[in-house]
């Protein structure tokens, strides 16, 4: 199921001229109706489910279906903000909770090194069956 808005929770982030999820939705599927200041999903078939606009909402106003690997039938998933970490809460049919927290990632675009920490590599063992990252 695709992301939707609750339209009751929405406020289309405070009349500004790009909505949060429109900013960050990598299908620029979200648009913002300026007549009643609400965004929505103008084509939900093509939404990939990735979770950007349901993170970003500061009103916690959409939501997308939860995938089987995580949590089961019928339970929703609701993601909580902070500056430096996401908390998800996983609410289940039988009204059970369960909290996830994980920190976010605040380096700078373009930043990132993903071989930082790691040994130089040897070329020497070019012809192992070891990983580089492997002694």
């Amino acid at each position: 199921m695709p992301s939707f808005v609750m339209t009751e929770k929405c406020d289309g982030c405070k009349g500004q001229d790009k909505t949060a999820c429109m900013y960050i939705c990598p299908h620029d599927l979200m648009i913002l109706d300026k007549e009643r200041m609400k965004a929505f999903n103008q084509e939900p078939e093509q939404c990939w489910e990735c979770y950007n606009c349901v993170k970003i909402c500061p009103q916690q106003a959409i939501e997308v279906r939860a995938y089987a690997d995580f949590a089961p039938l019928g339970a929703s998933v609701i993601p909580m903000r902070s500056t430096d970490s996401i908390m998800w809460t996983i609410k289940f049919r039988n009204g059970a909770l369960k909290r996830f927290k994980f920190p976010i990632n605040l380096r700078p675009d373009g930043v990132s090194d993903p071989y930082e920490g790691l040994p130089e590599p040897n070329f020497d063992d070019i012809k192992s069956s070891k990983l580089f990252t492997q002694a």
